[in-house]
């Protein structure tokens, strides 16, 4: 286990996979990936077999590799709208990418069930077979946003002797046995166990759902990047903007996402606060507003055969109940650093909310620029959003990014084509001529001015 190379990237998840993909395509450059699964794709290995994507597929994985067919789906609560790739074919495109794109470049050696340190120290997390990577320029630390996923986490309350918890991944193979289901989490695991259970038979009835704080969703329905979607999307992406401008606060910020169809949420009379990104189609909001013994007093303390302890409440259960456990954090909330900094660049959001995109952009700095001043001018990450709050934080970091981004000529070319972006390209590529067009993208560019414009009074009103 010794090893020597240009790069050692601690993590084979999708951000730290994205960072060695464009190093391929940039550099001639040598990588040591290390990941303590025993596979790449990260949490995808431990992921739920219904699990899909928040938003279309060419948004996530690596620059080099798309990701499904690009295809619109004809079924579903997601027809009409381009794909969402499930959990057995992301985990599948990952595996293929390290096989096909990274290992056989020979300039890439990938360490499964290998515990790796900034100090290049390597120890195998089977044989405790200790070594080292004698790193020649810098140490990628791509994951600092590990995330426990409803698999591997230890839930934060008590389960009693024949009650019923399970993690997503057992539904299919345990939901025929129960009567009644208990889903406790109101995040985007929530939601897609929620739908599950309703695109699979089960009536709203039987399903009783623990939703200690309401969130606000993104409506998927204008996060299409397809150029038969242009009108709508680049319309609502300046709505969003005037939204941006105009808003005196959080709250009211969200009810003028709310206004023009960008976000969503379960019930018009409740105000949410909790904003994790989570994306769903109307179709599936539509399922999720059919149930309607929704639990909104806090979060569970412990489960019973014959009841439901919440902090202040007692609610009856029937011992035939199954419990599924959605309560593990998504992304865990961490302080920002710089992400280059010296011999370590740290892998973090850039631009919202987009993970994969942010992680290549910095291998395509880190291959074209000398300094670390150079390369955090593009990339001042953004904090993780927990609450609208932390979301109206972020905007002024998420667009000083893409201001200075569109103002260096070497990054503006690189982003303008660049696939996970989806958005710049279609731009860039949209017909001088075709007025209607010209006409959205001038209005998204001036309501993104505006929205600059009024972000101190935003910031102020936290």
């Amino acid at each position: 286990m010794q090893y020597e190379a240009d790069y050692l990237i601690i993590g084979a998840g999708a951000m730290g996979l994205a960072f060695a993909d464009e190093m391929l395509t940039q550099t001639e450059r040598t990588l040591v990936i290390a990941d303590t699964r025993a596979a790449p794709g990260g949490h995808w290995n431990d992921a739920y077999c219904f699990v899909k994507l928040h938003q279309p597929s060419i948004f996530y994985g690596v620059e080099s590799t798309p990701l499904g067919r690009g295809r619109i789906e004809s079924a579903g609560p997601n027809a009409g709208f381009m794909e969402l790739a499930e959990g057995p074919e992301i985990l599948s495109y990952f595996h293929t990418l390290m096989r096909d794109r990274l290992l056989a470049s020979g300039r890439v050696i990938f360490l499964p069930l290998t515990e790796a340190a900034p100090d290049g120290a390597l120890r195998h997390v089977l044989s405790g077979e200790t070594g080292q990577v004698t790193v020649r320029r810098k140490v990628v630390d791509a994951s600092w946003y590990t995330n426990p996923v409803p698999a591997t986490h230890t839930p934060k309350f008590t389960v009693a002797p024949g009650a019923h918890l399970v993690p997503p991944n057992a539904l299919p193979r345990l939901a025929a046995r129960h009567e009644r289901f208990t889903v406790i989490g109101a995040g985007k695991t929530g939601v897609d166990s929620c739908v599950w259970l309703l695109e699979n038979g089960v009536s709203s009835d039987r399903i009783r759902w623990v939703v200690p704080r309401d969130p606000w969703f993104i409506n998927r329905r204008y996060t299409q990047p397809g150029d038969a979607f242009f009108e709508s999307t680049f319309s609502n992406s300046a709505a969003q903007r005037r939204a941006m401008a105009e808003a005196s606060d959080a709250v009211d910020l969200a009810r003028r996402m709310e206004a023009c169809g960008a976000w969503l949420r379960l019930n018009p009379d409740i105000d949410p606060t909790l904003f994790h990104a989570a994306t769903v189609s109307e179709g599936e909001l539509a399922l999720l507003r059919t149930i309607t013994d929704i639990v909104r007093m806090g979060r569970v303390t412990a489960i019973h055969p014959d009841r439901l302890n919440l902090h202040e409440v007692e609610l009856p259960a029937t011992p035939d109940t199954l419990h599924v456990d959605c309560t593990a954090t998504a992304l865990p909330v961490r302080p920002l650093k710089p992400v280059f900094s010296g011999n370590l660049i740290t892998l973090q959001m850039t631009r919202f909310p987009m993970l994969p995109f942010s992680a290549a952009l910095a291998a395509f700095l880190e291959a074209s620029f000398e300094t670390d001043e150079q390369m955090n001018a593009f990339t001042a990450p953004l904090p993780l959003t927990d609450t609208i709050f932390d979301y109206i934080r972020g905007l002024p970091t998420d667009m000083a990014n893409r201001y200075a981004c569109s103002k260096d000529r070497q990054v503006r070319a690189w982003v303008a084509n660049s696939r996970l972006d989806g958005y710049t390209k279609i731009v860039r590529e949209t017909d001088p001529a075709d007025t209607a067009r010209q006409a959205v993208i001038r209005e998204l560019g001036e309501a993104a001015m505006a929205a600059a414009g009024n972000m101190p009074r935003l910031l102020s009103s936290l």
